[in-house]
């Protein structure tokens, strides 16, 4: 895969190249893609905004998502991201939008969601929602660097 700087510029490129406009909600990753993003220059031509919702109270408050579909289905579920990318979509002018949650660790991780299990969700505007899960090896760190490059691949491959 290509380093994250490289995937911005291949993303940045997509949107340019149609007038188009992104935005994030991210919880593990806490900012990362939106840092990313925000890194090259010019991305105000193309970046709508993130949201950093790290809490169950921030998820439901900024994008939306039922305390029903937390309680039945947790914080690190396709459902979940997929209500998150809708609040997404509907709080910006975001054209295509990305939701990532899960366990970096090095603790919180149980035997159906072990440590690196994450959800990314990637949405289009009037489209459905696209709900994966992944399972990353290695440290807190490399489990959100992955997971912040997972979530650019995934909406160049959208676009």
């Amino acid at each position: 895969m290509q380093n994250t700087a490289e995937l911005v510029a291949t993303l940045a490129s997509k949107l340019l190249a149609n007038g188009q406009f992104v935005a994030v909600a991210e919880s593990c990753t806490g900012g990362m893609v939106a840092a990313a993003c925000t890194e090259l220059a010019g991305s105000s031509r193309w970046f709508d905004r993130g949201w950093v919702t790290y809490s169950n109270e921030a998820k439901q408050a900024c994008l939306g998502v039922s305390a029903d579909t937390l309680a039945t289905h947790g914080a690190v579920s396709a459902a979940t991201v997929s209500e998150m990318v809708h609040g997404v979509l509907l709080n910006s002018k975001a054209t295509i939008a990305a939701s990532i949650s899960g366990i970096a660790g090095p603790d919180g991780g149980t035997a159906d969601k072990p440590v690196g299990t994450v959800w990314i969700a990637v949405q289009k505007r009037q489209q459905s929602s696209q709900a994966s899960k992944f399972v990353f090896e290695g440290d807190r760190a490399q489990v959100r660097q992955q997971a912040a490059a997972v979530a650019l691949q995934l909406m160049i491959d959208q676009l």
